[in-house]
């Protein structure tokens, strides 16, 4: 069967940046201060306004170094710990990262900056208990700060919580009616709870904040999807396309797309380019096995389902694709086979319910191939 790839949300630059921003916003009068009138009265300041400059300039690893000379000048120099934090979460050293955030709290306990992005190392290692922990806790220090707020939604939708997600990004967008990341976020939101006309419209208003922000038109493209509205969600990865030609998902949903339009070749060429992006995307092979069994291309379809099963074991789709393959063939056995691991791996599967008791009719058995209807039957009320 087709599998549309959920739109991921990927940790999004400009929160961290933001917080940057803010950092620098709010110490730049004391560092212009300290260089000015003298060194001495903010020990590290001007090593710490070059570590804000470094960060900004995305030179982490001299951020690090000037931040670093901060903290040796001054050991309980908070917003140095907290800054050169950031910078090696940048560097992808998140062990250090999370010992800088924490050194802040330890020297400084209502320092809320330091609570939400140590909740964001928390929820980058899925430890979301503690993820929820300190974002409550800069929200409670600071009632109106919008990242926190943004980041514990993020970590609810990750828990599936959507309508705590929802909350948290409706008082984001309530103190920041422009935050472009609340409302693609509020729109995913959305989508989860099945509401398509509200996420549709958070998608929107996302685009109109920031007509490049990819994202919200990969979420808006999902949505016409859910909608059955195949041009308008055609248009949407299109465009996404256009802003960021080296993304798969956006080529994995057009291609989706294209099959619904019945456009075959056209989708064949879409998946084939999203797996040339990213050749371990098993929903892709899936897709294009799926496509090619439709247009009677059995061997394509049979490698690209062995493909797809070789990188996702335990995905139920491709075995239920490979069995449609199989019984097209005619090898029942081995169509039954994949049947029922796909029922196995996921046993709400009504298409694998359905395909298998295909399987069973042409083999004559028909007890089977009722109770298989049937139980397809039942799943789908």
């Amino acid at each position: 069967m087709h599998k549309i790839l959920s739109s991921y949300l990927k940790r999004i630059n400009s929160t961290y940046v933001g917080q940057i921003v803010f950092i620098i916003i709010g110490g730049i009068v004391g560092w212009q201060l300290s260089s000015i009138v003298s060194s001495t009265i903010w020990p590290g300041g001007e090593d710490v306004a070059k570590g804000n400059k470094a960060l900004q300039n995305k030179d982490f690893n001299a951020a690090v170094i000037y931040f670093t000379k901060a903290i040796e000048l001054d050991p309980k120099y908070v917003v140095a710990h907290n800054n050169r934090g950031i910078a090696y979460h940048k560097l992808e050293k998140y062990p250090e990262a999370f010992a800088d955030y924490t050194k802040a709290i330890e020297l400084d306990p209502k320092y809320e900056k330091a609570y939400y992005n140590r909740g964001n190392e928390y929820d980058d290692l899925k430890k979301y208990p503690e993820a929820l922990a300190d974002y409550t806790k800069a929200i409670e220090l600071h009632p109106k700060y919008v990242f926190a707020y943004y980041g514990r939604g993020r970590t609810y939708a990750d828990l599936k919580k959507y309508p705590e997600a929802f909350a948290d990004y409706t008082k984001a967008i309530e103190l920041d009616p422009k935050n472009v990341e609340a409302h693609y976020s509020r729109g995913n939101a959305y989508s989860n709870l099945k509401k398509y006309e509200e996420a549709k419209a958070d998608y929107t208003k996302a685009i109109e904040l920031d007509p490049k922000y990819v994202h919200a038109y990969y979420g808006r493209g999902r949505t016409y999807t859910d909608l059955k509205k195949y041009p308008e969600a055609f248009a949407d990865y299109t465009k996404a396309i256009e802003l960021d030609p080296k993304e798969a998902e956006a080529y994995f949903n057009r291609g989706f797309t294209y099959g619904k339009l019945k456009k075959y070749e056209e989708t064949i060429a879409d998946y084939t380019k999203a797996i040339e992006l990213d050749p371990k995307l098993a929903a892709a092979y899936n897709n294009r096995g799926h496509t090619y069994n439709n247009l009677k291309k059995y061997s394509e379809a049979m490698a690209d389902c062995n493909k797809a099963i070789e990188l996702e074991p335990k995905n139920a789709n491709s075995y239920d694709t490979r069995g449609e393959v199989y019984r097209n063939l005619k090898k029942y056995p081995e169509a039954l086979a994949d049947y029922t691991k796909a029922i196995e791996l996921d046993p709400k599967l009504v298409a694998a319910y359905n395909n298998r008791g295909f399987a069973y009719e042409a083999l004559g058995e028909t007890k089977e191939a009722e109770a298989d209807f049937a139980k397809a039957k039942s799943l789908e009320k």
